[in-house]
């Protein structure tokens, strides 16, 4: 009796948390329209339900199975998650396609990911090697997180961004290493690619302003002289400056 009350509390946890991870769904990807669709049409669901069967047979050292289960998750999914990283709850891995999760990597609730997420190692030796995640954190699409790091929690990862250094709870990292550009914390959901700073820019920028003070004091040294700035010169510096603002490159 004591068995079967325990195997049914079991099974009553697993279902509760099934139903917890479809309404997450529906609360992070607005594509989404039915409970059917999101059972039979979502690999990044597919990949945390079969993670959770491999980190089962991973904690109880059927370590063979365990990889096992996870080759053929990633095989039909799409997503590479090893069968030691530990996931919290509410996960959602959106699209999913080229996702990687290392060995000792550790993510907590509420975290989204998107395509092309790296959590990896920078290292050989055996030990702590991958990031630890915290909650409410969302990284963007082809972003990496490299090395036994922390993220903190309601950080913002952007797209395309290297991480290899800790980030502070609530920051927000772009760039190639990754800069903390941001500690607003505001809610992860806000997060707009389109809009996230982009500290290069800022301080290319800053150049472009430090280069005008010094064309204005010039031009007056050089009037003093006699000396006129021809229209082609001043028209250049700004159509280069307004073509780099635009994002069209230098």
């Amino acid at each position: 009796m004591v068995c079967q009350a325990r195997h049914n509390r079991q099974v009553t946890s697993m279902c509760r948390t099934m139903r917890e991870d479809i309404r997450t769904v529906f609360s992070r990807d607005p594509a989404a329209r039915s409970t059917l669709e999101v059972i039979c049409c979502y690999p990044g669901l597919h990949a945390i339900w079969w993670h959770r069967v491999a980190h089962f047979l991973w904690r109880h050292r059927l370590r063979f199975l365990a990889r096992l289960v996870s080759h053929f998750n990633r095989l039909f999914t799409g997503i590479e998650i090893h069968p030691g990283a530990r996931i919290g709850r509410r996960v959602f891995i959106d699209h999913g396609a080229g996702v990687v999760i290392g060995e000792t990597a550790e993510i907590g609730d509420d975290v989204l990911l998107y395509q092309g997420v790296v959590l990896g190692g920078t290292t050989l030796k055996r030990g702590k090697r991958h990031p630890t995640v915290g909650n409410n954190v969302v990284i963007g699409c082809g972003a990496a997180v490299l090395g036994a790091i922390t993220i903190g929690d309601e950080a913002r990862i952007g797209t395309g961004s290297v991480v290899v250094k800790p980030v502070p709870p609530g920051a927000t990292v772009v760039g190639i290493p990754g800069k903390a550009v941001g500690d607003k914390h505001v809610p992860v959901m806000d997060l707009e690619h389109g809009d996230l700073p982009d500290p290069v820019t800022e301080a290319i920028r800053l150049v472009f302003r430090k280069q005008d003070r010094l064309v204005q004091r010039l031009r007056i040294v050089e009037r003093t002289a006699g000396i006129e700035c021809t229209e082609e010169e001043s028209w250049e510096q700004v159509t280069i400056e307004a073509v780099f603002t635009d994002g069209d490159g230098i």
